[in-house]
């Protein structure tokens, strides 16, 4: 018997976060312990008994009736939480204490409390996002390594570091400090990147990785459901991420292979998640101001909306990458604005706002922004140049599904 691999992300993020909170952030290995020791457990009796009807509930009792083993057995010799210690000293006070830490609504604001904690600024992009899939979302070093093209070594040691700085601050960041404002747009792009990198996956075996998309939108949508942090660019970066993942069932065939969105069967997109992201955007437009976020929930909305590739309102995409590359200038941005002038104005344009990006040379890497001129090339009819585009698109190919998606439109160019 296997434990479900989303119950045990989920449940480990929020009994790592209600064991911080008893034990104190400087114990966070023994938290940690104390939920291996509870899925072990569980694996144990489940095999036997069979998987309870709440299996999350079931996890939580264990996980609160190893806590209070540890703290009896440990209270002298540990120090816990500073704010808490003194109620572990009676059995009178210490299960309610317990008890109230393992509240669902305890366990959402510590859960804040260590995301905000996880991306502090001192810290490194890539340490922030290597502890925020560690603690937060239950990903060992392996995973985070094979997502990331990095060494397992040095991920851990990327983990360890965040998690020494994470000990030595004595307390997780609290919400009620003045600086939430200050820190809360690092926790919104670790996000965005921990989705991007679900999205876009640069792992050599698959080009996208969902329950990393799904760990963002989890993450994402407890930052946008509290009153301090669901500010109107949180709503839009939730917004953004429910409908990109919206495509995802048609972005990758059954069999594995990457389909372009002409080719996508709109019928499959989940229709569900569509509406919940039009409303998390509609929620995000009761402030003044427009973020990033906005702009790219907006393209991302003027696609799902659409009702094929002919169908969609260029104009606007046009207009919103326009705004974007104002606000955040970025070559995959001018990438992404060339392929929309494209379909609005023709493909002679497209190839002209491709030739025109200013810093095209931070895209020699990237195998999309040859397919780009690829496809426009054919659709101009000069197949041999948009032959020599799609090889070394399939050169700069970065898993086996790109390759064979650029290996079959290279197929559509005819022979040499």
């Amino acid at each position: 018997m296997q434990l479900d691999e989303h119950l045990f992300r989920r449940e480990s993020a929020r009994m790592v976060a209600a064991l911080t909170r008893i034990f104190g952030v400087h114990n966070l290995s023994l938290a940690e312990d104390v939920v291996q020791d509870a899925f072990c457990r569980a694996l144990e009796v489940w095999k036997v008994r069979g998987v309870p009807d709440n299996p999350s509930a079931w996890l939580m009792a264990t996980a609160k009736n190893r806590a209070l083993d540890v703290i009896r057995r440990e209270r002298t010799a540990t120090t816990f939480a500073p704010e808490l210690s003194r109620m572990f000293d009676s059995e009178w006070t210490l299960a309610p204490v317990v008890d109230e830490a393992f509240a669902s609504e305890v366990i959402h604001d510590e859960q804040l409390r260590m995301m905000f904690s996880c991306c502090d600024p001192r810290l490194k992009e890539a340490v922030q996002i290597a502890l925020v899939l560690n603690i937060l979302c239950g990903f060992g070093a392996q995973e985070i390594a094979a997502a990331f093209l990095a060494g397992r070594a040095a991920v851990e040691k990327r983990i360890a570091r965040g998690k020494q700085s994470l000990a030595t601050s004595q307390r997780l960041f609290d919400l009620t400090d003045d600086d939430v404002a200050d820190r809360l747009p690092v926790v919104q792009r670790a996000l965005y990147l921990l989705f991007n990198e679900g999205y876009h996956s640069a792992s050599a075996d698959t080009v996208v990785r969902t329950e990393m998309c799904r760990e963002a939108i989890r993450l994402t949508e407890l930052l946008a459901a509290d009153a301090r942090t669901g500010t109107p660019a949180t709503c839009a970066l939730a917004a953004l991420m429910c409908l990109h993942a919206a495509r995802l069932p048609a972005r990758i065939t059954g069999a594995g292979e990457l389909s372009a969105l002409s080719d996508q069967d709109r019928s499959t997109w989940d229709a569900s998640l569509i509406a919940h992201g039009l409303a998390l955007l509609d929620r995000s437009a009761r402030g003044a101001d427009v973020s990033v976020y906005h702009l790219e929930a907006a393209i991302a909305a003027a696609h799902v909306q659409a009702p094929s590739v002919e169908g969609t309102d260029w104009h606007t995409v046009v207009e919103l990458y326009d705004r974007l590359l104002a606000l955040a200038p970025s070559p995959v941005v001018a990438l992404n604005r060339a392929v929309a002038v494209a379909q609005r104005d023709g493909e002679d344009s497209g190839i002209a706002e491709l030739e025109a990006i200013g810093d095209a040379e931070r895209l020699a890497a990237y195998p999309f922004y040859r397919a780009a001129f690829a496809e426009l090339e054919l659709r101009r009819g000069r197949t041999a140049e948009a032959r020599e585009h799609f090889e070394a698109a399939m050169r700069l190919a970065r898993n086996a599904a790109e390759r064979r998606f650029f290996q079959k439109r290279l197929g559509c160019c005819g022979s040499a």
